[in-house]
C-alpha cells in the first residue's frame, strides 16, 4: 500500500468519524472560535447536510451525463455532425452564466430549495462532460470501426459494442471534471434554502464563526478527494478494457 493510498484511506476515516461524532473534534475546532462560540455547527446534522449535498450533486451529475453523452453521440453520427457547432454552443452556454445568476433567475419560477441547485449544477456541468465524450468518441480509429462493420455489426451495435466502451475513459474524465466542479459550487445552493454543506459556511460568515466555515469547506474538500480517486479508479480500469478491447 502506497503513502498516497494510505493519506486518501486516512481522509476517508477521519471524516467517517467526524460525520458520525463530530464533537469529538470540538477542540480542534476551538481556536478558530471567539467570545464564546460553538466551536461545532449542531443547527443541522453535519452527516444529514452531507448527504444531502452529496445527493443533490449526484443527480445534477447524473442528468448532466445522460444529456451531454447522449448529445455527443448524436452529433458524432455522420447524419448530425453539421449540429456539433450548435451543440458545443450550447453546451459553452451552461458555464457562460454564472451559477449564482442562475439561481436567481430559477427561484421565481422553481422556488426556493433544490430544484433550482439542481438547475445551476446541471447547466454548469454539461460543458466537461460533453467535449470529453465527443472527443472520446471521435477518437476511434476509422480502421477499428470499419473493422466492426465488416464483421457484421449495425451502426448501432458497432456504438454500443465498439466505439462507446473505447470512449468510456475520456467520458469518465468528463463525468469527473463536473462532478468535482458541482462538488464545490453546490455550496450556493443553501443561499436559496437548498440543504447543502454550504449551510454552515453562510452561518459561519454571518456569525463571523471560522469554525464553521472550516467545517462546511473541509468536509466539501474531503468529498471532492475521494470522489476524484473514485472515478480516477474506474478511469484506469476502463482504460485497460479499452487496450484490450483495441488488441
Amino acid at each position: 500500500m502506497t503513502f498516497g493510498m494510505i493519506l486518501r484511506l486516512g481522509v476517508l476515516v477521519m471524516l467517517g468519524l467526524f460525520l458520525a461524532t463530530p464533537e469529538w473534534f470540538a477542540p480542534l475546532f476551538a481556536p478558530l472560535t471567539r467570545n464564546g462560540q460553538a466551536a461545532i455547527y449542531t443547527q443541522n446534522s453535519l452527516l444529514n447536510l452531507t448527504l444531502n449535498h452529496l445527493g443533490i450533486v449526484a443527480l445534477a451529475t447524473l442528468a448532466g451525463s445522460l444529456v451531454a453523452t447522449g448529445l455527443a453521440v448524436l452529433v458524432t453520427r455522420p447524419a448530425w455532425r453539421e449540429f456539433l457547432p450548435l451543440s458545443r454552443t450550447i453546451a459553452n452556454a451552461g458555464q457562460t452564466f454564472p451559477p449564482v445568476a442562475v439561481l436567481a433567475l430559477a427561484v421565481p419560477i422553481l422556488g426556493f430549495g433544490t430544484a433550482p441547485t439542481l438547475l445551476a449544477l446541471f447547466l454548469y456541468g454539461l460543458l466537461p462532460i460533453f467535449e470529453n465524450a465527443v472527443t472520446g468518441i471521435g477518437s476511434v480509429s476509422p480502421q477499428v470501426q470499419d473493422a466492426a462493420l465488416g464483421s457484421g455489426m449495425t451502426e448501432t451495435q458497432k456504438l454500443w459494442q465498439v466505439e462507446f466502451p473505447l470512449a468510456l475513459p475520456a467520458i469518465l474524465g468528463g463525468i469527473r471534471l463536473s462532478a468535482a466542479i458541482s462538488m464545490g459550487t453546490a455550496t450556493i445552493g443553501s443561499t436559496v434554502a437548498a440543504s447543502t454543506l454550504g449551510e454552515t459556511i453562510i452561518a459561519g460568515l454571518i456569525n463571523s464563526n471560522l469554525a464553521f466555515v472550516a467545517q462546511g469547506a473541509l468536509v466539501v474538500g474531503a468529498l471532492a478527494i475521494i470522489l476524484n480517486d473514485v472515478f480516477l479508479a474506474l478511469e484506469r480500469y476502463f482504460s485497460r478494457y479499452a487496450r484490450v478491447q483495441k488488441t
